[in-house]
């Protein structure tokens, strides 16, 4: 006859089996991918490119949920607050480590409210002038700084952008007096600087990349620590005479917080061989990026220094809103 004790004993190992069996199914249920731009921008492709293949791996839905508005802000609060048990994601970029420094309002921590995954790509910016410029290298054009400085404006996509931020942080490593003139998104920052309303813009490969195959735009180095497949003729600053200049906006998978370490890392093994196939990987250098593919550890001390790097240029711009 069995005891009570050891009935109580193979009661609790059945259900511990039926817990990690349960665990172990996830997903059980449709995910949503939260992204904090609207549809159709680079962001939402990368991320829907990734979520199509994860729900054909899972065997679940990956809804992709465009969440844009206030510097990614919205977004990053809504992930913040929701469960942490992977069936809410986060695509998001440089920004996210940005939105602490702008502004002091935020509920959240950019780093201690979320879970890193994998940081999937970085898309480096790239130094572009206006064809009249007539510098045609990086060397070339920081002479004509020396000159001229005071005459070039550059561009950005709006104020506390990862391209603006860079912008200062090339004006004092130069410390050439270029002036800074914010635009309210890439489009019109491109028209003007076709249109030589002003001379320059360190912009991501993936927006400028057709103004420089159209030849409407000079491309004179790529802010990488790499030459990239997508502007394989474009030398670095490194290569052209400014080493340790590296920028770039990044597209990275985040979580809330209290995520488990052990779903966190299994997340990551799933996307991490999506991300590692030669169509993603085609698909990812055809937008100008760099394949990363991190592990949650990596991609953890990536946004410390992250952090730390636009904190920096923040301060420098006088850009943090009160």
């Amino acid at each position: 006859m069995l005891t009570n004790s050891w009935m109580r004993a193979a009661f609790c190992a059945v259900a511990l089996c039926a817990a990690a069996a349960h665990a172990d199914s996830f997903p059980a249920k449709p995910v949503t991918m939260i992204v904090p731009y609207p549809a159709g921008g680079a962001t939402d492709v990368v991320a829907r490119a990734v979520s199509e293949q994860l729900a054909s791996a899972w065997k679940q839905p990956v809804v992709v949920e465009n969440r844009a508005g206030a510097g990614t802000t919205i977004a990053a609060a809504a992930v913040a607050r929701a469960p942490a048990d992977g069936y809410t994601l986060f695509m998001t970029t440089s920004a996210h480590t940005i939105s602490g420094h702008l502004y002091s309002n935020l509920t959240y921590d950019a780093v201690k409210d979320f879970a890193p995954i994998t940081l999937v790509t970085k898309v480096p910016l790239v130094l572009v002038v206006n064809p009249d410029v007539p510098a045609k290298t990086l060397p070339e054009f920081l002479d004509y700084l020396k000159q001229h400085g005071s005459e070039v404006n550059f561009a950005s996509p709006g104020n506390g952008t990862a391209q603006h931020l860079s912008g200062e942080l090339f004006k004092l490593a130069t410390k050439a007096p270029i002036m800074h003139v914010p635009y309210r998104g890439d489009a019109p920052a491109f028209t003007d600087l076709a249109g030589g309303q002003v001379q320059m813009m360190l912009a991501t490969i993936t927006s400028a990349l057709p103004l420089i195959e159209s030849g409407k735009l000079r491309a004179l180095a790529v802010a990488h620590n790499k030459r990239v497949p997508a502007l394989a003729q474009v030398p670095t600053f490194s290569e052209a005479g400014m080493p340790g200049f590296e920028a770039a906006t990044w597209f990275g998978l985040l979580a809330p917080a209290a995520l488990p370490s052990e779903r966190a890392q299994a997340i990551y093994q799933d996307v991490s061989r999506i991300v590692d196939t030669p169509k993603m990987r085609a698909r990812i250098e055809s937008l100008g990026g760099d394949v990363v593919n991190s592990t949650p550890q990596e991609f953890a001390a990536f946004i410390a220094a992250e952090q730390e790097k636009w904190g920096k240029a923040v301060k420098a711009a006088g850009a943090a809103q009160p």
